[in-house]
């Protein structure tokens, strides 16, 4: 690999060649180290968006996104992470992030993975922003958090040379890219349990395939319809360890909703009010059902066994009760 050239390494990808693990793992090594500029990484991403990625190039790319990880132990507090691909195109509000602090709020360390927002709005990383979250990549920092408020936020480009280097690119590009797959699969502290959503059925199948080879608890969800969620807009189909389950949104307790109930807005700010509605328990009823709804899940899979109307109990007690907003507050408020 290390013999050919950035232009003969793209020239075999536009030509339908596969990369191995080692050639996936090399590039992605020159691509953090700065070997391709801007329009070189356009054109490599571009190639993933013409033919599906392999199992093999995805590992490849993962292992040296981590090779290059600054890593954070955080395995004293059996932390979750609730982090999708995104990349879906629904533009929803951020049901992943208000999840994370319901399961903070329900007594569940939430070790949360993000980033800014690429193919929609508000990311999770612009919602933190906007209400002065300081991100930072200091074990001692993000300790103190998972301490004080049950969750700390790991911001990715703090963490992944790699990701920080493509971060531009992408961003220019506003379309989903295979580095959206990348995001739940890199977590700085890898986890023991984890639920994903991702956007198709196939992306599920791969990390369904990834996860039953780790020693970890999760989840991958994906709404039939699209989204990388539970959006009770559709059935879910999940994939676990127990094997493939499709649910309804009446056999989970809820009504099914519109797509439109789950809008984002069209600013940050949009966003950032849906968000703070929902904390304070004065979201919509189909905005509290559809972080409700993850959060039952995450539970679920969390507590192992736990049985579906006391996960979703416990998730809207958290909601109810205040307890997910005081975590937010706290989380907030820790300073390093």
């Amino acid at each position: 690999m290390n013999s050919k050239s950035v232009k003969e390494i793209l020239q075999e990808l536009l030509q339908c060649h596969i990369l191995s693990h080692d050639e996936a793992k090399e590039i992605m090594l020159r691509i953090a180290k700065g070997e391709l500029n801007d329009a070189q990484i356009a054109s490599f991403v571009t190639v993933y968006m013409m033919r599906h990625i392999t199992v093999d190039e995805l590992l490849g790319f993962r292992e040296a996104i981590i090779e290059l990880c600054r890593k954070v132990n955080l395995t004293e507090y059996h932390p979750i992470d609730v982090c999708g691909t995104g990349g879906d195109g629904r533009n929803t509000f951020n049901i992943s992030t208000l999840t994370a602090f319901v399961l903070a709020g329900a007594g569940i360390k939430v070790a949360k993975h993000g980033n800014y927002g690429v193919s929609s709005i508000s990311g999770s990383s612009n919602m933190m922003e906007y209400f002065g979250y300081r991100f930072s990549n200091d074990a001692g920092k993000l300790k103190k958090e998972i301490e004080s408020a049950g969750i700390c936020f790991l911001h990715a480009p703090l963490f992944h040379p790699a990701l920080k280097a493509v971060a531009p690119v992408r961003k220019q590009l506003g379309i989903r890219t295979f580095f959206n797959m990348l995001g739940p699969l890199v977590n700085p502290c890898n986890p023991p349990v984890q639920v994903t959503g991702v956007f198709n059925f196939e992306l599920q199948r791969i990390f369904h395939f990834i996860f039953q080879q780790e020693q970890k608890q999760y989840s991958v969800v994906h709404s039939i319809d699209g989204y990388d969620e539970v959006s009770l807009t559709a059935p879910v189909k999940i994939c676990s360890r127990a094997g493939e389950l499709l649910v309804e949104p009446e056999e989970m307790g809820f009504e099914k909703i519109q797509p439109e109930a789950l809008s984002g807005g069209e600013t940050v700010k949009d966003s950032a009010e849906i968000f703070q509605s929902v904390l304070n328990n004065e979201g919509t009823p189909q905005q509290k059902n559809a972080v409700t709804a993850n959060a039952a899940l995450a539970i679920q899979c969390y507590r192992n066994g736990i049985s579906w109307d006391e996960s979703k109990t416990m998730a809207e007690e958290s909601l109810e009760s205040g307890n997910a907003k005081k975590c937010f507050q706290k989380l907030i408020n820790v300073q390093s």
